[in-house]
């Protein structure tokens, strides 16, 4: 017998490859926005295997996943889920929608943190009580990852998180040296793995922050080939110069830049989106790395003190309350949330009417009842004017009352969600329809975002193909961020996979009734672990801390 015999033979005889885990003949979009194809995926621990029409190949267990799509798991690029996942590390409302990777630290992040920003953190919390075991943003990731979750954590610094740590509250420009502190603490953070720098520009105190203070810490990122993402400075009638000033920080710190939940906001500014689209296209045409995210509602949500001018919540939110108990200054606040300003976004005006702002959060249990409530009503209810209301329930409640802004337009959302460059995000906590999540209203989005992109946008409206929504839900993001191996099937990335049905999926919670969970993703694999099964969660906790790409470099 020749040895070339020999050897066919042998191969003939070699037993089929063997696989963990296959997914057999659903229809793969796997992240590209290439044509979707019916395969099989298969896994081996925590890695995509192999992809394509496996045939003979055997595993120690399969799912029939024909009919079905198979897609790699999506990307929230702006999660609130700092606190709700101590409370509960599940994220059900998000693993039901097939988020596997929450981003966070918009504004301000979880880290580094003195004694004095730990125990301002202790003092304000709300229905989610818990003890401040950490310092440093990774070791906060690092504590989330040891007491167990679902999906996979990654954060930004914030910008305000430095300024905090280095000079409080004050509204002041930082000295030379307190700047190179604020850079020391932006170094470390991309150290341990921060995606990048993150600013939040409507809400002290990221809005005392000049842009040469942000193009100096987003100067240190770059040098880890992290990012620069903002809330930026305003959304309504200067979003222009708004983006000009994010313009100007990517341009000078050399830096990769995103525009957070991109939108114009107030209906007088709606015919401004026109521009500001344009203006980020000249800018990517110039070369420059200029991305943004979305939540897909016409109406945004922070807190009731969004209505308030920035003047009075320098020093803190404490201070803030003090002044807003003072006669004379009530009357100075109550007339100027009637002034149109060049020096904040507004949201008094830019709801249009108290009709439009819905109360969504307490934190006493006395003023709960109001819950779901316009201002308008409860300003009906108590006699007083709007403007008094509003900085009533504040002081009352002690806290910035999640409030819920009707300040946007379907037909911009519409618009956005199928620009080639913007991912998506929830902006909200994960959450449940139990225990203490239920003693607050969360927008719908923290329920809805990402199914309703896969249902009103895809489905029923047809704004965008299934194959370009899936690369903007998962693979944009990921390497918008530059996230090693991870937002596409391919060979050797990690098995964050979701499966569903697109003929069902289906947002359901409402602004009146929003703790409702999205229908129609069927399984969901984190790290190659099951975590959800035939719609229900198993209770499975296999996520991971993501670094981002300044880890590898020290």
């Amino acid at each position: 017998m020749t040895a070339l015999v020999a050897f066919g033979l042998l191969f003939a005889c070699t037993s089929p490859v063997s696989y963990d885990l296959i997914l057999r003949g659903g229809m793969i979009y796997d992240g590209s926005g290439k044509h979707a194809y019916v395969g099989d995926v298969a896994f081996n621990g925590d890695e995509i295997a192999a992809l394509g029409d496996l045939g003979n190949a055997t595993a120690a267990a399969e799912i029939d996943v024909e009919g079905l799509a198979v897609a790699p798991g999506f990307i929230n690029m702006m999660s609130w889920a700092n606190e709700s996942l101590i409370e509960d590390g599940h994220s059900q409302s998000d693993i039901r929608q097939g988020v596997t990777l929450e981003i966070m630290g918009e504004g301000d992040s979880m880290g580094p943190l003195n004694d004095d920003m730990k125990a301002a953190m202790v003092r304000l919390q709300s229905d989610i009580r818990y003890d401040v075991e950490w310092t440093t943003l990774a070791e906060y990731l690092e504590f989330l990852e040891r007491r167990g979750i679902s999906p996979n954590v990654a954060s930004f610094i914030g910008a305000a998180t430095p300024r905090e740590y280095v000079i409080g509250h004050e509204d002041r420009e930082p000295t030379p040296d307190e700047l190179e502190q604020m850079r020391d603490l932006v170094r470390g953070a991309m150290e341990d793995g921060a995606l990048g720098v993150a600013s939040s520009l409507m809400y002290p105190p990221g809005l005392f922050a000049t842009t040469d203070e942000l193009i100096a810490l987003a100067e240190v990122a770059a040098e880890y080939d992290g990012m620069y993402i903002s809330h930026m400075r305003d959304e309504g009638a200067n979003i222009i110069e708004a983006i000009d000033e994010l313009l100007t920080i990517a341009r000078d710190a050399n830096i990769r830049a995103e525009i957070y939940h991109l939108k114009s906001s107030g209906q007088s500014n709606w015919h401004l989106f026109d521009d500001a689209v344009a203006m980020v296209e000249r800018a990517r045409d110039e070369g420059l790395q200029i991305t943004a995210d979305v939540y897909t509602y016409p109406a945004g949500s922070t807190g009731l003190n969004a209505t308030i001018p920035p003047w009075v919540q320098e020093g803190g939110f404490e201070a803030s309350l003090q002044r807003m108990r003072d006669p004379a200054l009530r009357e100075r606040i109550a007339r100027e949330m009637l002034e149109e300003s060049d020096e904040w976004e507004n949201l008094y005006l830019g709801a249009g009417s108290p009709d439009n702002i819905l109360l969504v959060g307490f934190k006493t249990d006395a003023l709960k009842p109001l819950t779901g409530k316009t201002v308008a009503e409860v300003a009906e209810m108590r006699g007083t004017s709007p403007q008094e209301t509003i900085m009533d329930l504040i002081v009352e409640d002690g806290s910035r009352v999640g409030t819920v802004y009707f300040t946007q337009s379907e037909d911009v959302v519409r618009r956005v969600v199928a620009l080639p460059w913007v991912s998506f995000n929830s902006d909200a906590a994960s959450l449940a329809p139990e225990g203490v999540f239920l003693k607050s209203n969360p927008h719908p989005r923290a329920y809805g975002s990402f199914a309703r992109v896969l249902a009103k946008y895809v489905r029923d409206e047809k704004v965008l193909s299934l194959e370009e929504a899936i690369r903007k839900l998962a693979a944009l993001p990921a390497q918008t961020m530059r996230i090693d191996r991870r937002g596409e099937l391919k060979v050797g990335f990690y098995a964050d996979v979701v499966v569903f049905d697109p003929n069902t999926i289906q947002d359901h919670a409402t602004f009146i009734e929003p703790h409702q969970y999205a229908t129609g993703m069927v399984h969901v694999f984190v790290n190659g672990e099951q975590v959800l099964k035939d719609g229900e969660h198993t209770g499975a906790m296999p996520g991971r801390v993501v670094r981002g790409p300044g880890y590898s470099t020290h």
